[in-house]
């Protein structure tokens, strides 16, 4: 069976018993520099029975498994789609200094938050007492029911989180939505490292992303971290030093 089918029919399956599925994955949790992105993205039975999905889903897939090409004409088909409202799209990040303060899981966490909340607030999934014969005009106005949605997120399930979800390992290259949510993490952190790499050129943040690469591993040693760097991932490679006093970058 064709890669698409089966990540439309995973989600079909899905989405049997809600109005709509929202896909979420993460970009750059292992890196050694730069913040941790999240995409998140919503998709309707009726997008996944049109004619784009049949036209289109076998170009989605796991971001990492597309050219840097494939990923940006992606991109501009979901703004398209997102200005047609046939789905909607978010991401969120949690930079550096969120990453030393949370760990990285933590980080993580907050930036699948963010990009969510561009969708809907937590309480959008909070079970609601419809108003009864005796509730107030008020009362009646400000009912909001509760969203007909289910999360899925690439992954494990995550614990204190705010959103009701279900995890789904390795869920980029089977989850049509969790896939196109891996895309647009993965662009928008990467079109964020090649502004830093603009500001700090020298480690070559355009190139590798901030990734452990031997010449990014290669740079740290020879001129320290920057303001960008994650220092709880960089002691092991820094105590390898010969002078490890100078630590900061000093351009």
């Amino acid at each position: 069976m064709p890669k698409r089918r089966q990540l439309r029919g995973f989600d079909l399956k899905h989405i049997a018993e809600v109005e709509c599925l929202i896909g979420v994955d993460e970009a750059g949790r292992g890196a050694l520099a730069g913040p941790v992105a999240a995409g998140a993205v919503l998709v309707t039975r009726e997008f996944l029975d049109s004619n784009w999905v049949t036209q289109n889903a076998r170009r989605i897939n796991d971001s990492k498994q597309l050219t840097a090409a494939d990923r940006d004409a992606l991109w501009l088909d979901f703004e398209a789609l997102m200005a047609e409202r046939r789905i909607h799209a978010h991401f969120g990040m949690a930079d550096v200094a969120e990453i030393e303060q949370l760990n990285i899981l933590g980080a993580t966490k907050l930036a699948m938050r963010r990009a969510l909340e561009g969708i809907y607030a937590p309480s959008a999934f909070e079970s609601r007492r419809e108003p009864d014969l005796f509730a107030s005009a008020e009362e009646v106005a400000a009912y909001q029911p509760r969203v007909s949605a289910k999360i899925l997120i690439d992954g494990l399930p995550l614990k204190h989180f705010p959103y009701p979800h279900e995890g789904v390992v390795h869920g980029d290259g089977r989850s049509l939505c969790i896939a196109m949510a891996s895309i647009i993490a993965k662009v928008s952190r990467d079109r964020e490292m090649e502004r830093l790499h603009e500001e700090f050129p020298v480690y070559g943040f355009g190139v590798h992303k901030g990734y452990g690469t031997e010449d990014h591993r290669a740079a740290i040693l020879k001129h320290g971290r920057c303001r960008y760097h994650r220092t709880s991932f960089l002691r092991k490679l820094l105590a390898t030093r010969v002078d490890p006093g100078q630590l900061d970058f000093l351009g």
